[in-house]
C-alpha cells in the first residue's frame, strides 16, 4: 500500500457552528495529517475533500441521513461521529452510503488514525469494546452552562420544536431517558416549563446556524 504523502482534506459538518469549531480545534496539532479545509452548518460540502466528518449532535441519523445533499456532487467519503453507538444505528449509517462510523469515546489522535483508514478505502466502524457515551468531545453549545452533551442536545432539539417522541428518535435514546435528561437540564437552567427553555435555548445559542467556512473565509446565510 503506497504511504499517504499528503494531508486528508475533511469537512467538519454538524448544524451549530460551535461544534464544528471545537472539532476541528481538536485536530488542529494534526494538521501536517488531516488538513480541515471546510466547516458547514447546514450548508452543503463546496470544497474538493476526501472525508467528510459528520458529527452527530442534533442532527438525523441513520438510514434519515440524506447523504447525497450533504456530499452535493462530490466524491468524498463520509464519516459519522456520534456517541450513539448502537450496532443496529451502525448498521443503517453504512447501508445508506456512510464509509464509516466513529465514536466519540475516543481521542483526537485516534480519530486522526481513523480518518486515515477510511481514506485508504478502509470501512471503520466502533469496536464492540468501546464505551457508548464516554468523554466530552469537542465543544457545544451550553458548555459553559454545565450542560453535558447530551442535555445540550436535547435542548437543543426543544428549542427546535420537537417533541420528547420526536427528540428520541432524532437523539436514538429512550422516552424515558429524553424526559431524564429534560429533568436535569431544567434544573441546571433554573426553568420549570417548555416555552421558557425555548426561550432560553434562542437566547443562549441553541438554535441552528446556517454558515460555512472555507480557508478562512466565512459564507453566512440568514
Amino acid at each position: 500500500m503506497a504511504e499517504q504523502t499528503r494531508p486528508v482534506r475533511i469537512a467538519i459538518v454538524n448544524d451549530y457552528e460551535l461544534v464544528v469549531a471545537g472539532v476541528a480545534a481538536l485536530l488542529q496539532p494534526f494538521a501536517d495529517r488531516v488538513e480541515v479545509v471546510e466547516l458547514d452548518s447546514r450548508t452543503p460540502v463546496a470544497s474538493d475533500v476526501d472525508v467528510v466528518l459528520y458529527d452527530s449532535f442534533g442532527q438525523v441519523q441513520g438510514d434519515l441521513t440524506d447523504i447525497d445533499a450533504l456530499l452535493h456532487g462530490t466524491d468524498a467519503k463520509v464519516a459519522v461521529f456520534s456517541w450513539n453507538v448502537q450496532p443496529d444505528l451502525v448498521q443503517r449509517s453504512l447501508e445508506n452510503g456512510a464509509a464509516a462510523y466513529f465514536s466519540k469515546g475516543i481521542s483526537a489522535e485516534d480519530l486522526v488514525d481513523l480518518i486515515e483508514r477510511v481514506h485508504r478505502g478502509e470501512t471503520v466502524t466502533p469496536e464492540a469494546t468501546e464505551p457508548a457515551e464516554s468523554g466530552e468531545f469537542g465543544r457545544w453549545p451550553g458548555e459553559e452552562l454545565g450542560l453535558s452533551q447530551r442535555e445540550s442536545e436535547v435542548l437543543a432539539l426543544i428549542t427546535q420544536g420537537l417533541s420528547n417522541q420526536e427528540i428520541s428518535q432524532r437523539a436514538y435514546i429512550g422516552v424515558n431517558t429524553v424526559k431524564t435528561y429534560i429533568r436535569t437540564l431544567y434544573r441546571k437552567i433554573d426553568v420549570n416549563r417548555r416555552a421558557q427553555a425555548v426561550a432560553f435555548g434562542i437566547e443562549h445559542g441553541f438554535q441552528p446556524d446556517r454558515v460555512r467556512h472555507v480557508d478562512g473565509r466565512t459564507q453566512r446565510e440568514d
